[in-house]
């Protein structure tokens, strides 16, 4: 499922994306793929700061909302207001709530209704979608 860049306030061609991010990145931020459970360092990383789209830079989760979830990816119970948009995710003959960013339209992962107090949503991310800042 492709998300088009038309609407976002950060567009580039997909040459443009391939040259600013690494193959890793470009795969799950502007093809949808998943990092493997357990890959990415942010999963632990509980340090103050703030958590942004590798993409575009834009401020996505604080540190306060992060928490472990034993996923293996890092895990949030809220974004920050109106860094994000979800879709409709139909593959792998199930649905789910895709989360984007919503000033680039990348692929950041899926939210589910297990998370805890007090929104009860899970923002499960993967790592390497995200850039980590310390406070």
């Amino acid at each position: 499922m492709a998300t088009s860049n038309k609407s976002f306030e950060v567009t580039k061609t997909e040459e443009e994306w391939r040259s600013s991010l690494t193959p890793e990145q470009f795969c799950v931020l502007r093809k949808h793929s998943t990092e493997g459970a357990g890959t990415s360092i942010l999963d632990k990383t509980y340090e103050q700061g703030t958590y942004l789209c590798a993409g575009c830079g834009q401020p996505l989760f604080t540190s306060e909302t992060k928490f472990n979830s034993g996923t293996g990816w890092p895990s949030f119970f809220n974004p920050v207001e109106d860094a994000i948009a979800t879709s409709v995710d139909r593959s792998l003959f199930m649905t789910r709530l895709e989360v984007h960013c919503s000033r680039c339209g990348g692929h950041l992962g899926h939210v589910f209704n297990d998370g805890p107090a007090p929104t009860g949503q899970r923002y499960c991310i993967n790592g390497v979608a995200l850039k980590f800042i310390p406070a």
